[in-house]
């Protein structure tokens, strides 16, 4: 701060109780005031507590009320609102109450636009102003890698409901007249966008919550939860028990101590977050219309108009910043309404870089420091949704957004447990995504990455090292020696490519190709033509057995099942006809089943079975072995020889069929073999235990070395995939498609039978669809496309694609995507926007080139007809 100092400010950090009185006098004072208890837990309730309840809501931050609101709005009965001390305790009261439609992610878009949409209406309701300022925000571009930052974001929001586009410096010079131009290139606008009052946001949706029945207790602290036998909770409080058939934990940086409670621990840190509020700044005071909220990406750090003044948040270096750490062990009891002592050391390069920009600032008198906790999960991105080892344990915590955060969790939670199935994909936000591997180091680290790198550039396969590895297999040091450029898979280490010798190492940043893209090419010539490995074992790996197995999987998938030895690819769908996940079966014997899936979708799957599992009585055991097994595959035309001189099993066409599954020695080794590859190429995934995968890799490569073996990785099996137009959940296929609109017709099979969803399927079948995945070919030069990029046609915004990568084959861009049916004819042609250029496409037929499977049919058909293809 010395360059602040140097400038003559009179800077004056208030006291821990003064700071919160600044903030307090800053926020509305609720209108309505005759429920308000004062922070005490000895102090009474006002009137007698609920024995028992629907739902039980523990924290009184916006997210908690926020549940409480739209459980009761959406006529949920006996809905608890249960808060510590006084409601907005915690981060909620001292957040500096930004609110943006923008996200750098796809799904959490619309959890920002419902919540603004939200804070548009809700003062009518319920007759609370709310403080809600809607002047736009810019997110400023100083650099050229910046702007194709802009361009990349541009290109993915425009399938979205919320406006957003590309401003020049001239554009905002007039927006924001008080900033230093000399360096800004443009920058991204959000209209509509701002900042709201979160103490007034929050008594807005309790006012809300008791409007449509909803009850809330304070203060009313959480001292037990007891999990009974008929799946309820008894939640254990000060004045009594309440007798909940469902819990949510919206406890904020309390969150982690409920979840002990309850019997789980959860990866929770509490960061310092640090913003500072000027007095009355002349030129701020003469402005004609209040400035939009500017992000400086490259001095990290926000700031807004507050009243006549400036608010500047900095997220400082991961070197600098702090967390809370010993926080990992309990909050202080009587935490709730408290700040931390600033440090403006920690903030002085980003107040500095804000001084720079807007230099009204440098002699701005600093009116008050606020500093205080904000929960944070590794990613930021919250823990949203069902616990996936606690029936009816629900999740809203570690969300570090928690304001533009609230009002898109309330409604979505609550359409969640009342409809019994998620009402889009939100997949990135469930707890499943950690495991036990998220230990106190791994969190605290990713924590402190994360913050301290909120603002660097979000390129595409973007992988941030800190903490890792967590998740690894026996060769994960020797795929290291061997080049692996490793990527992070729910923990897992798992190769992207392979940097070999003459290489450029290493992750190298871009939104065009850059270092791994020739050699992503080698690999994808070595499964084509000769033979290559590949590490799988992130799979999620189950294994269902038990009287009722078949009846139970029957029921729970659209395909039939597979005779025993045999595998396919079968759907799970929501009761609306959605596909929730898609899975691997294979049947080992009667009433024993091995499904897989894939590594994000791990537990999301396995509580989904569960759950259905609980409710149907089902005499069945569930088990996850995805830790006990590791998996090998090898792939190409040579993956028969290579395999064939590791074993005395029959590898032939006919002695080992695609889709088959076989418990065999290959170098001794006991190892479950399946014949399958998701490159499309001739290939079996090779399932083992974890102490045989060093054994077994080094004779793979010493038995292939004459076929010339090698290592691939993920980068180059996506470009495979693509090709043969095979789909991939979380990506072609999710909670917002059906799997009609994504082209798995073959997999669903009506007439075996009830399953999940088969009525509501029929209903869409019927109704017909308007959208469905198609095949294109991408007319660009040095970029290509990933998914999530918008489709243009006519100037108007009419699909998305899906996935996207580079035929090494074919030397041109693909995609998969999403069009109305009017456009999927072969040879329809339409745009896809790539880093502001609207790129011509073409539909074009899929698969590009035919599966293994298929060449080797029509091989054999043409040789029965005695001539060639």
């Amino acid at each position: 701060m010395a360059s602040l100092l140097r400038v003559g400010s009179a800077v004056r950090v208030i006291s821990r109780s003064h700071a919160a009185e600044a903030c307090l006098k800053r926020c509305p004072v609720l209108s309505c005031t005759s429920w308000r208890q004062k922070s005490s837990s000895t102090r009474p309730l006002h009137k007698h507590l609920k024995e028992d309840a629907e739902v039980v809501v523990i924290g009184g931050g916006v997210v908690g009320t926020s549940i409480a609101y739209h459980l009761a709005k959406k006529g949920m009965k006996d809905v608890i609102l249960l808060e510590k001390s006084e409601l907005t305790a915690g981060s909620t009261w001292h957040a500096a109450g930004l609110t943006t439609y923008f996200n750098p992610g796809i799904n959490v878009k619309r959890i920002h636009y419902d919540s603004i949409q939200l804070f548009y209406n809700l003062k009518e309701e319920t007759g609370q102003d709310l403080g809600f300022h809607t002047p736009g925000s810019l997110r400023l571009c100083t650099t050229p890698e910046r702007m194709d930052e802009a361009k990349y974001q541009m290109q993915r929001q425009g399938w979205h409901k919320a406006p957003q586009w590309l401003v020049t410096p001239d554009e905002i010079a007039k927006m924001f007249p008080l900033l230093k131009m000399d360096d800004v290139l443009g920058g991204l606008f959000n209209p509509d966008e701002g900042h709201i009052d979160p103490y007034s946001l929050t008594q807005a949706l309790a006012i809300g919550a008791r409007m449509h029945g909803a009850d809330i207790y304070m203060p009313a602290p959480v001292t037990g939860l007891n999990h009974r036998k008929d799946g309820g909770w008894d939640v254990q409080t000060e004045h009594g028990i309440i007798r909940a058939k469902l819990v949510v934990n919206a406890a904020g940086f309390w969150g982690r101590e409920i979840g002990l409670m309850a019997g789980h621990e959860l990866p929770l840190a509490a960061i310092h977050h640090q913003y500072l509020v000027t007095s009355t700044v002349p030129e701020v005071a003469a402005l004609e219309h209040e400035v939009p909220v500017i992000r400086d990406l490259e001095g990290s750090y926000y700031c807004r108009q507050e009243r006549k003044g400036l608010l500047v948040g900095p997220y400082e270096h991961p070197d600098k910043m702090r967390l809370q750490d010993e926080w990992w062990d309990g909050v202080p009891p009587g935490f709730g309404k408290e700040l931390f002592e600033s440090d403006l050391d920690r903030i002085s390069d980003n107040v500095a870089a804000a001084m720079e920009r807007i230099p009204v600032l440098a002699d701005a008198n600093i009116a008050s420091v606020v500093a205080g906790p904000i929960t944070y999960s590794p990613d930021v991105l919250g823990m949203i949704g069902p616990s996936f080892d606690l029936p009816n344990m629900w999740l809203a915590v570690g969300t570090g957004y928690g304001i533009i955060h609230s009002g898109g969790i309330g409604t979505y939670l609550a359409d969640w447990i009342m409809d019994g199935e998620p009402p889009y994909d939100l997949i990135e936000l469930e707890q499943g995504r950690y495991g036990t591997w998220a230990t106190r180091d791994y969190v605290l680290a990713k924590c402190r990455e994360t913050y301290g790198y909120n603002n660097q550039i979000g390129h595409p396969k973007l992988e941030r090292p800190a903490g890792r590895p967590v998740r690894k297999n026996a060769i994960y040091e020797r795929l290291i020696q061997r080049g692996a450029e490793m990527g992070f898979h729910v923990g897992w280490e798992q190769p992207n490519w392979f940097a070999l010798p003459g290489d450029e190492a290493g992750y190298k940043p871009s939104f065009r190709r850059t270092n791994w893209f020739e050699p992503v090419g080698r690999e994808y010539d070595l499964v084509l033509n000769k033979v290559g490995i590949i590490d799988l074992t992130p799979f999620g790996k189950f294994e269902v057995k038990g009287k009722d197995a078949s009846k139970f999987l029957d029921f729970m998938v659209a395909n039939v099942l597979p005779k025993v030895g045999c595998t396919n690819i079968s759907h799970m769908l929501s009761p609306r006809g959605r596909v929730y996940a898609e899975l691997t079966v294979s049947t080992l014997a009667p009433d024993h089943y091995f499904l897989l899936t894939g590594s994000s979708s791990e537990f999301h799957d396995l509580r989904w079975l569960l759950e259905h599992a609980r409710k149907g009585n089902y005499e069945v055991t569930i088990e996850n072995v995805t830790d006990d097994m590791s998996c090998l595959s090898v792939a190409g035309p040579y993956s028969r020889d290579v395999l064939s001189k590791l074993t005395s099993t029959d590898m032939s066409n006919s002695g080992f069929k695609f889709l088959t599954i076989k418990d065999i020695d290959i170098a001794g080794l006991p190892v479950l073999a399946m014949r399958i590859s998701y490159t499309g190429e001739l290939g079996w995934e090779l399932y083992h235990k974890n102490e045989y995968t060093a054994e077994l890799y080094e004779a793979l490569l010493k038995a292939g070395e004459e076929f010339g073996i090698g290592d691939f990785g993920t980068y180059a099996m996506t470009s495979l995939r693509v090709e043969k137009g095979f789909r991939s959940w979380g990506l072609e296929m999710n909670m917002d498609t059906t799997p009609l609109e994504a082209g798995l017709d073959f997999f669903i099979k009506f007439d075996k039978g009830d399953f999940i969803g088969r009525e509501n399927l029929l209903k869409h079948k019927e109704n017909g669809i308007k959208k469905k995945l198609c095949m294109l070919t991408v007319e660009t030069t040095d970029v290509d496309p990933e998914g999530n990029e918008s489709i243009w046609f006519g100037g108007k915004v009419v699909g998305n694609t899906t996935s996207g990568a580079y035929s090494y084959r074919l030397q041109k861009s693909i995609s998969l995507a999403y069009l109305p049916l009017e456009l999927t004819e072969l040879g329809s042609r339409v745009e896809v926007e790539l880093l502001g250029t609207k790129c011509p496409a073409t539909v074009v037929k899929e698969p590009l080139f035919d599966t293994e499977p298929v060449r080797t049919r029509r091989q054999l058909k043409a040789a029965k007809q005695g001539r060639a293809l």
